[in-house]
Formats: C-alpha cells, structure tokens, sequence
C-alpha cells in the first residue's frame, strides 16, 4: 500500500524542519566553534526548542557532526560535476582547482568550520563513517585526471592523487582562512573583488605548472645557498 498524502507531508516537514536546523546549527558553529555555540541559542533563533533539536539529532556533538557531514557532501558534490571523460588532462585539473576555488569563495562557513575541526585534531570527523569515506571520490578523481595526463605526456611530475588535492586546498583555502591576519601584516584583503580573478587564475596555472613541469629547474642547475 503507497503512504498516505498525510504520511508524505509529515515527511516533507520533519525533512524541511531537519534542513532548517543544519543550517542555522552551521552558522552558529562557524561562528562560535564547537565550544562556543549553544543549542539553546540555536533553537532561539529558529523560535523552536532545544527538545526539538535533540529529537532529530540526539546531542550536540551528532549535531556538530551532522553539520560538518553537510558541508563537505556539499564540496563533493561540487567535485563530482566535473566531466572528466570530455576533458583534456590540463583542462580538467584546472576546472577543478578553479571550481574548489568558486565553492571555498562562496562558502566561508565552510572553511571556518574545517579549521576548527583541526583545532580539535579531528575528533568529531573520526566518528563519522561518512566523512571517513569522503576522501575517495575526490582522490579518485584526480587519480583518472593524473593517470590520463600522464599516458597522454601531458603531466611530467610524479604527484600523487593526495598531494595535488592539498595543493588545490591550500590555495583556495589561505585566502579565506587567514585573509585577517594577512590583512593585517599587509594591508591587503585576499577576498576583495579587485583580487578574485586573479587569485582564481593563479590557482589553476600553478597547479597545471607543477603537473606539466612548467617550474622545474633547468637540469644542471645547482641551488644557491
């Protein structure tokens, strides 16, 4: 017997209300941190209680971890549009550094929330079977990038699935993670309009460089020092 009209709108609510909760919970923890943000203050802000809550995520810990479960499912997904099969090698690594750079520009939350998470050496992360197995799709996806590449002679540097994602990472994360302190030291704002295409360009030449052997030293020549 297909459930009743009553049943599926009962469904779409407690998804909706499931939703609304992920999202106010992101901001508060992007913005207080895992210590900081209370559930009290969250249900506030949705004018529900904090029993509610509880009754659809259980404690504030599985809250926290449901939140973070969201926000890289997000970047996956982002990750996974990406048609491999219909780009060249240098192409597509430089889609995706400029598309990991276009999700981290417009998802600030994102980056707050994984650096707290490396403040708690990631604790909450480890519990979750979901998160633990996120990291194969984009590794993968590389993998079939790199592995083209470099049957095609296009990429002449041994790198691996791993260190090209931390490259990626590290350039379209530094600009949002630390664009107060380095706005301080040089009085220059990493996420102002003037800077963004050319921060985004930067990324992905620089990783098509290292992957193409682009800024490799001429053999022969010593290093200096």
């Amino acid at each position: 017997m297909s459930p009743s009209p009553a049943s599926n709108g009962r469904r779409r609510d407690a998804g909706r209300t499931r939703a609304e909760i992920l999202e106010v919970a992101q901001r508060e923890f992007a913005r207080h941190g895992y210590a900081g943000a209370r559930v009290d203050e969250m249900a506030a802000l949705m004018r529900t209680t904090k029993r509610m809550i509880y009754y659809y995520f259980g404690a504030k810990e599985k809250l926290y971890i449901a939140v973070l479960e969201k926000v890289y499912s997000e970047v996956r997904a982002a990750e996974s549009a990406i048609d491999v099969e219909h780009l060249a090698p240098v192409e597509a690594i430089r889609t995706l550094a400029e598309l990991t750079f276009d999700h981290h520009d417009a998802h600030p939350d994102f980056i707050k929330l994984v650096s707290i998470e490396n403040i708690h050496h990631a604790e909450h992360l480890r519990k979750s079977e979901i998160l633990t197995n996120l990291g194969g799709p984009i590794t993968g996806l590389i993998s079939q990038i790199l592995d083209t590449g470099r049957a095609r002679g296009d990429f002449v540097t041994d790198a691996d699935a791993v260190d090209v994602h931390m490259m990626i990472s590290a350039l379209c994360v530094f600009r949002i993670s630390n664009q107060h302190t380095f706005g301080a030291l040089f009085g220059r704002d990493l996420t102002a309009p003037q800077h963004r295409t050319r921060h985004r360009q930067m990324t992905g030449e620089a990783v098509v460089a290292y992957l193409t052997g682009k800024g490799r030293r001429p053999p022969g020549q010593v290093e200096a020092g």
